[in-house]
């Protein structure tokens, strides 16, 4: 090919669509002089380049579309914020329901309150607390000492379990015997209720045992069973305290008291003496039936030592004596009263009694048809005691007993019995009460009320009292006011999310000083509908159906408007509004039934934020609808014209390239075809 028509080639294979030529190398090629070529990629780049000129655009439609909605989902996230903050103060378990309880001295009763608890002021008036009971041991040398054998007895709930003690038995020392208590079980299976632990200090080792709930219904007993017992002497000239000594026979329990400056002999007397009622029998003024009509509203009441519980009969309106003795025979069935306790009408009274081998009853009635009722039937504790002296004092022993000529005499062996005092002899091992358990006693206004523990629910509706001392008659006044501090928070946490939503909103009508344009959602519908929706939230005023209120709009509770839309509060202005009328500001945020401030707001700004149909939603969806279009119209833009323009446009440039780099030597043969040489001249 000659130079010519290869130069003729090139220039007629250029297209408009690819770069211009440079003319100048190729003149400069034609004439021999070194040419650079044509550097094909940056060639077909720049032609590429301006054929995505369309593509450019589109991809900066993308970018809004991006930054749209990136603002549109930081102004969602702070509407959202508000309609939480508005949801919580139209709750009735929310921060205006929150409470606070004030006690009057709290080193005797402090209190806590549920949400919604009626405001109000209260009395309370400790008259003793609930107590846990407990025993503790005789002290050991160690937890491991090997213990005396003896019989342990733990009486609680009715139930009584025995567990032996000394070498060889499950209590041979305190550890093992504190590992038999934890793990013994009632004859039902069930636990004892109780906890027993080893205590060492620097005198010694002590098994303690405290039930695991406070109160009367948790006291129990432990014993040890005598055949034989001495007390410690009695120094001479010394006498006895007040007291009440505990015995248990198997002919029942008996309680002998003791006053101030008794003697042994004294006591012993008392014990010899004492007797356990088995039944008692009513003094009607006329012959009873089991038809015979008890007085309305009448109180018989049975005491039962066996099991230490209490049964109660409220006589109601038409109730008879057939009627008493069946709800006896119920509470019987129930565990109420044991088992031997029966009521039946003998000889035309009634009689409550129990079998002989039980603790013995107590009965009382106010019931006038029934009259008085008195013991009848009384049986010996089957115990002697024997008052003696020695040489540092007096002392006394009890054993096994009967009566001969009608006199208590001792005997050797017989039953076991117990008696709630240690023994005097160092061969034994014995427990004493610590505390026996009680119910707590109070006055809540002015109602007397007893709860088992120090912990107190019920007295007061929503309350929770915590008894921490006895208040010797004076009562502790108690105030349930509303939780000013939660409120305040709630508050303050609604302007603070007001103000970054208004905030977002009114930079987006912002005319920026660089690009003098507005936001991204300038013109968004959206936007401007949010505006004016939180614009008009903050105008509402409530008018109570009735009556007159202190709170009728923000500006009452100190929030106002700033000169760029935001809100600010006076704290003062809020704080009085809490304190002086927290209903009024309840009213105001709930309405008369969650239909106020709050819920309002909440329901104008879910038509922004409901996840189904809201203007967020709708917007976003359209946004997410434009941007995936704009990048299938890129993608086929791509594939469909760039990638075989690039192809082509390649293609071109090389050959080109090629022409360009043979063109020296086709000049070269043209002037030697023209008989023109490097040292020729043509002049």
């Amino acid at each position: 090919m000659s130079s010519v028509s290869s130069v003729n080639t090139l220039l007629s294979s250029t297209t408009a669509t690819t770069p211009a030529v440079n003319i100048s190398s190729i003149l400069a090629a034609s004439s021999g002089s070194s040419s650079a070529g044509i550097d094909v990629t940056s060639a077909v780049a720049a032609a590429i380049y301006a054929d995505r000129a369309p593509e450019r655009a589109w991809q900066a439609d993308q970018t809004t579309l991006t930054s749209q909605t990136t603002a549109l989902n930081a102004m969602q996230t702070a509407t959202a914020a508000i309609e939480t903050d508005m949801q919580s103060l139209n709750t009735l378990n929310g921060p205006l329901s929150s409470r606070t309880v004030a006690s009057s001295d709290s080193n005797y009763v402090t209190a806590t309150a549920a949400d919604g608890t009626t405001l109000g002021d209260h009395t309370v008036v400790v008259n003793s607390l609930a107590a846990t009971a407990a025993w503790y041991s005789d002290s050991e040398s160690s937890p491991t000492t090997a213990l005396p054998t003896s019989s342990i007895t733990i009486t609680t709930g009715g139930a009584s379990v025995n567990i032996q003690t000394g070498t060889g038995n499950p209590g041979d020392n305190l550890n093992d015997l504190a590992t038999a208590i934890n793990t013994a079980t009632t004859s039902t299976g069930a636990s004892l209720g109780l906890t027993a632990t080893v205590v060492t200090d620097s005198t010694g080792s002590r098994l303690a045992l405290v039930a695991n709930s406070a109160g009367a219904a948790s006291n129990f007993s432990v014993s040890e069973p005598y055949t034989s017992w001495a007390a410690q002497t009695l120094p001479t000239g010394d006498t006895l305290g007040a007291n009440n000594i505990i015995l248990t026979s198997a002919a029942g329990t008996a309680t002998i008291s003791t006053t101030s400056g008794e003697s042994y002999s004294d006591l012993a007397t008392s014990i010899n003496a004492a007797t356990i009622s088995t039944a008692y029998t009513s003094s009607a003024p006329t012959t009873l039936t089991s038809t015979t009509p008890l007085s309305a509203g009448s109180v018989t009441t049975i005491q039962d030592s066996n099991t230490g519980a209490t049964f109660t009969y409220t006589a109601p309106t038409g109730a008879t004596v057939g009627d008493l003795n069946t709800a006896i025979a119920k509470a019987v069935k129930a565990g109420t009263l044991s088992a031997n306790v029966t009521g039946a009408i003998v000889g035309g009274q009634e009689v409550i009694s129990e079998n002989s081998g039980d603790q013995g009853i107590t009965v009382s009635t106010n019931d006038s048809v029934l009259g008085a009722v008195t013991a009848t039937t009384t049986k010996s504790l089957g115990l002697y005691a024997n008052a003696g002296t020695n040489s540092t004092g007096a002392t006394l022993t009890i054993t096994n007993g009967t009566i001969v000529n009608g006199v208590m005499t001792g005997v050797t062996g017989g039953s076991p019995f117990t008696i709630n005092e240690p023994s005097a002899t160092d061969s034994t091992f014995a427990f004493s009460q610590a505390v026996q358990g009680a119910n707590a006693s109070v006055t809540i206004d002015g109602v007397p009320a007893s709860y088992t523990s120090n912990t107190v629910t019920g007295g007061i509706p929503g309350v929770t009292l915590t008894l921490l001392g006895t208040t010797s008659g004076n009562p502790v006044d108690l105030t349930v006011g509303t939780d000013t501090s939660a409120v305040s928070t709630a508050i303050n946490q609604f302007v603070t999310d007001y103000n970054t939503a208004i905030g977002l909103v009114t930079s987006q009508f912002s005319v920026s000083s660089t690009t003098n344009a507005q936001g991204v959602l300038g013109s968004d519908p959206t936007v401007r509908s949010l505006q004016n929706a939180l614009e008009q939230a903050i105008n509402y005023v409530n008018t109570p159906a009735t009556g007159t209120t202190t709170v009728s709009n923000l500006s009452d509770l100190g929030i106002t408007m700033n000169n760029d839309g935001t809100l600010s509060v006076d704290s003062s202005t809020l704080d009085a509004a809490l304190v002086n009328n927290p209903t009024d500001v309840q009213n105001f945020f709930e309405g008369s039934s969650l239909n106020g401030f709050a819920n309002t707001v909440s329901n104008s700004l879910n038509t922004f934020t409901s996840p189904a149909n809201g203007a967020f939603t709708v917007d976003l969806s359209s946004i997410s609808a434009s941007s995936s279009a704009l990048t299938s119209q890129i993608n086929n833009f791509e594939t469909g014209y760039i990638a075989s323009q690039q192809t082509t446009l390649t293609a071109d440039y090389t050959e080109a390239e090629v022409a360009l780099q043979q063109l020296p030597q086709e000049m070269q043969e043209l002037n030697s075809e023209l008989g023109f040489t490097n040292n020729s001249s043509n002049g």
